[in-house]
């Protein structure tokens, strides 16, 4: 203990002893010892009151106390807890000495024993180890209040004893009173759900035997009201020198409503909201697992059935949207009964319907389920007293193609769909491979395609985002165009999906970055604002894979000089999702060059909800077909409401595409999107007519 001088107390009313004291400890040089003597009890407290004092020494007998013995001791660490006590007595009994160092006293000496050294290593030991004793007690009162504040339960688990302590708010949170004895591994163990048991003791295990950093489960655990409820358990093990595993200590919090939410959020992001049906990112992922058993197994074939039906938009026109949603909700009804119990039905959107048909024996069985379907879809529905009939048109593909991805199967049946349609309707067309022609028209596209890249025939065409706050042009999205010399002006639909095919999507994005950025740089110094005008470029997840694709965003910014921060890279969710943890860390990197990420057609790609809180997102972006959907007295806007909830709870913000009515601009607007874009507004035009709209000015969004 490095101090120059102890402030001592000592309690003596016999003169001699007092001195002897005093001389014993006169001749200390390093520490040196002050010492005032108080020769009655009641002095003594008064002078221990004051906290002036490093060390008391206390002798027991003394004249105002005629009973030596624990109470002066008591009286005297009542007056002064935080003050060491040493008794210094002439009475040698084993027993009183047991029974004061229990009670607080620090050390216990005899006078006619005293030296000088044991006197001094008696002190300078008292402060220690009180200083000692005051942090132990401090840690344990903190540790005490920690876990009694606490929202998560803690437990200690001694794998030497293979006892447990659960804390009062771990036994809470399983519906047990703070009495309720709890001590075994086993009465932790026993109350989890007996699908998340293995899989819980495994993850233990794993960690005990150091395979993993640290313990960490989400599973269901037994209430006292027979419920379950899902917890969130974190620990971590102790070892001993040799590496044995002493103990394991962790926590456990209760997460029930965040796996409620959850389970809302996915199931709205996987349904449709008006029929209940699984959605296309839904059924294009069991779709997925399908043709990943049809690779396993030679002898599993399936088949894809597109629905479409005939005529809705005459039924619309005549009875309403309302009367059309009811339509559609009890055809949704009817396609779930007319299925086998291994079929799955989904909603792809307006009134298109998908049905896999799993595990068929031949051709012959998915054209007797379409039969089945036409004939319970031609059974009249009866809506506002009308009596409505309606058909489908089914195009049929199986899994006898060999495709490796689920959009080529759909794509094949909703060409045979615009067969059987073309064909005279209510009825189904097998995918021919006499289709091919379409394939060979698709070829020649792709040559055309390549000249025009080398012949600078593509262009760049503007669309508006606007402010729905305030109608003021927000910034623009860059879309390619390609002026096709005999056919005229070709959009993106009919040439994009064959360049991302066919890797040509490298060129053309490369093309259109370097472009759209030089075109904005320029509208930025000429219409400068507080705000200055964003760029929106779309990024394909061809590109999006690519390894240099961040030095060469990078090297478009330094050479346009567009504005630092101004550039939003548009990405699908399907982009992401083919690759997650790579496209996770590109997408950190782009963030760091302040390049803003938007994520695009949100809800209809492969479901990012698991990865969107790691996603460095600044924007989701509202898919059209949501946006369509919505209609006066509809459920369209369930799921933007959704959306635009969970994108609230994220910090992000929301723009939504497909604007086409005053209706779906101010029911967007009322449902707290941030941006907006659609032919409500403006299509998209080229450079000088997007000079002109910013000369304009905003736009009425009120």
């Amino acid at each position: 203990m490095a101090v120059d001088q102890i402030r001592v107390l000592l309690v003596e009313d016999n003169r001699g002893d007092a001195r002897l004291v005093e001389r014993r400890l006169a001749g200390q040089s390093s520490p040196r010892f002050e010492i005032q003597v108080a020769d009655r009890l009641r002095t003594g407290l008064r002078l221990l009151a004051t906290d002036e004092f490093d060390v008391a020494l206390l002798d027991l007998s003394l004249p105002d106390h005629p009973e030596p013995g624990v109470d002066i001791l008591r009286q005297a660490r009542e007056a002064s807890p935080r003050t060491p006590i040493v008794v210094l007595t002439g009475c040698d009994d084993p027993e009183l000495a047991s029974e004061l160092l229990r009670s607080g006293a620090q050390d216990y000496l005899l006078k006619d024993e005293l030296d000088s050294g044991l006197l001094v290593r008696s002190l300078l030991y008292a402060i220690d180890r009180q200083r000692w004793d005051e942090a132990l007690r401090e840690s344990e009162e903190r540790f005490a209040l920690a876990v009694r504040g606490a929202n998560d339960g803690l437990w200690d688990w001694n794998l030497v004893s293979e006892t447990v302590f659960f804390s009062e708010r771990w036994k809470s949170i399983v519906g047990l009173g703070a009495d309720d004895i709890v001590d075994r591994q086993q009465h932790w163990l026993e109350r989890i759900h007996p699908e998340d048991r293995e899989r819980v003791e495994r993850e233990l295990h794993a960690h005990l035997e150091g395979l993993t950093p640290r313990f960490k489960s989400e599973y269901r655990i037994l209430h006292a009201d027979s419920s379950f409820r899902w917890v969130s358990s974190r620990g971590i093990a102790v070892t001993n020198g040799n590496g044995k595993v002493l103990r394991m200590a962790g926590s456990m919090s209760d997460i029930t409503q965040r796996k409620l939410t959850e389970e809302e959020l996915l199931h709205a992001a996987l349904h449709d909201a008006l029929t209940g049906l699984p959605n296309r990112a839904m059924f294009l992922d069991r779709l997925q697992i399908a043709i990943a058993q049809s690779k396993r197994r030679t002898d599993y074939i399936f088949a894809v059935l597109f629905l479409d039906l005939d005529r809705f938009k005459t039924i619309n026109d005549s009875l309403g949207h309302a009367a059309g949603d009811r339509l559609l909700v009890s055809i949704a009804r009817r396609l779930e009964a007319a299925i086998r119990p291994s079929d799955r039905v989904a909603r792809l959107g307006g009134d298109e319907f998908a049905i896999l048909a799993d595990g068929i024996e031949d051709l012959g069985d998915s054209t007797r389920i379409a039969n089945r379907l036409l004939c319970e879809l031609a059974v009249p529905y009866e809506l506002d007293g009308h009596a409505v009939y309606s058909s489908a048109s089914i195009g049929i593909a199986t899994s006898v193609t060999g495709y490796d991805r689920a959009d080529d199967l759909i794509r094949d049946a909703d060409n045979a769909m615009y067969r059987a349609k073309s064909l005279g309707k209510s009825r189904y067309q097998l995918f021919d491979p006499e289709m091919h022609a379409r394939a060979m028209a698709l070829l020649e596209l792709e040559t055309d395609l390549r000249r025009a890249i080398d012949q600078d025939e593509l262009c760049v065409y503007y669309q508006p985002i606007i402010d729905l706050e305030n109608g003021a042009i927000e910034g623009f999205e860059a879309l390619v165009r390609w002026n096709h010399p005999t056919r005229g002006l070709i959009f993106p639909g009919e040439f994009v999906p064959l360049a991302e095919e066919t890797g040509l999507i490298l060129n053309i994005g490369r093309w259109v970055l370097a472009d759209s950025c030089r075109q904005m740089a320029m509208w930025q110094r000429r219409f400068p604002s507080e705000h200055p005008l964003t760029l929106s470029v779309n990024v394909s997840s061809r590109e999006l894979v690519q390894r240099d694709l961040v030095q060469e965003i990078a090297g478009v910014l330094a050479q346009s000089a567009i504005v630092h921060g101004s550039l939003r890279l548009e990405i699908t969710e399907s982009a992401i999702m083919d690759n997650p943890d790579e496209a996770i860390a590109k997408l950190r990197k782009l963030k760091d060059l302040a390049v803003q990420l938007h994520l695009d057609d949100f809800g209809t790609g492969y479901s990012s909800l698991s990865y969107l809180h790691r996603l460095p997102t600044d924007t989701l972006k509202i898919d059209r077909s949501f946006v369509h959907e919505l209609r006066e007295g509809g459920q369209g806007g369930e799921i933007i409401g959704t959306i635009v909830a969970l994108a609230r709870k994220l910090g992000i913000r929301v723009s939504a595409e497909g604007i086409e009515t005053s209706e779906q601009m101010r029911s967007v607007r009322d449902l707290a999107c941030d941006f907006g874009q659609g032919f409500f507004f403006s299509a998209a035009v080229e450079p000088g007519a997007a000079e002109r709209l910013l000369s304009a000015g905003s736009m009425q969004v009120h």
